[in-house]
């Protein structure tokens, strides 16, 4: 029988494409639910779920949402490069919100981060978890404010959090740079299982990728709850390996299209970045 948490689980971000498929394989494995989204939810509610529309920026929704709850799954926010302006409520006001929530209920903090974080690292750099933050736009730089708020948090209040660098969780891999970052759902729902059910973590930071040969990231704190991923990008590198942008920004950094978005500094000619061999 699988084990089931002892206090109810918030998950916030449910009506996404990552939401929804935490929402059944952890409703299939008996948890107590309670869904939040600016949205509403597409699906039906499993047994032991209910759904409450809410938006981050309204701090005494979450705080209800929250309560009593012993982990709060950190699915929510805007989840693409956006304005500054369209990132700051729900990704940094809405993410206090969640932490006020978590420090009032002595609850976990399981957060969606992500690869942008670092994603001005250069593609031939192999990174461990305490590498430098270098955000490749607004979206990054609200996930390495998420990071820092959760180390403040534990530091101060002793509220645990985990930080999940997503990199691209998706169905299937579907370019040359997902090879490398790519994470299945079924990988991210055993991560985010192990996450909520481990019995002491402090604040880590977690690579989420599957086992793909290609990988950019080394060393994490998987090791502390137990969770190894099963699933690998490999069997997609002869349909995908010359699947690639042409842009030589895009294909310099990890970040991919996100560093290119608006970038504006000068740099050396193709050839200069990519030099024969």
């Amino acid at each position: 029988m699988a084990e089931i948490p002892a206090r109810p689980v918030l998950l916030t971000g449910a009506s996404g494409a990552l939401g929804r498929m935490l929402v059944k394989g952890l409703g299939e494995a008996g948890w107590t639910l309670r869904l939040t989204d600016i949205v509403p939810f597409p699906d039906p509610l499993p047994r032991g779920a209910s759904f409450t529309r809410a938006d981050l920026v309204d701090g005494m929704a979450i705080l209800r949402l929250a309560e009593g709850c012993g982990t709060i799954l950190h699915f929510g926010g805007v989840s693409v490069e956006r304005p500054f302006s369209e990132v700051l409520g729900p990704n940094i006001q809405g993410l206090y919100h969640v932490y006020e929530a978590a420090r009032r209920e002595r609850a976990r903090v399981v957060f969606a981060s992500s690869n942008h974080t670092i994603g001005f690292h250069e593609r031939s750099e192999k990174l461990d978890q305490d590498c430098q933050f270098r955000p490749d736009g607004y979206y990054g730089l609200s996930k390495a404010y998420g990071e820092l708020m959760g180390r403040l948090y534990w530091d101060k209040h002793g509220v645990e959090n985990i930080n999940l660098r997503i990199g691209g969780s998706r169905p299937k891999v579907d370019n040359a740079r997902t090879l490398a970052i790519w994470l299945s759902y079924a990988d991210l729902l055993r991560l985010v299982i192990r996450a909520t059910l481990a019995p002491s973590v402090g604040t880590l930071v977690i690579w989420g990728a599957s086992n793909n040969s290609r990988g950019f990231w080394g060393r994490d704190g998987r090791a502390v709850i137990g969770w190894q991923p099963q699933d690998s990008a490999d069997p997609f590198i002869s349909e995908q390996a010359r699947n690639v942008s042409g842009n030589p920004v895009e294909e310099r950094y990890q970040g991919g299209p996100y560093a290119a978005i608006e970038y504006s500094r000068r740099e050396p000619s193709p050839k200069a970045l990519f030099p024969a061999g």
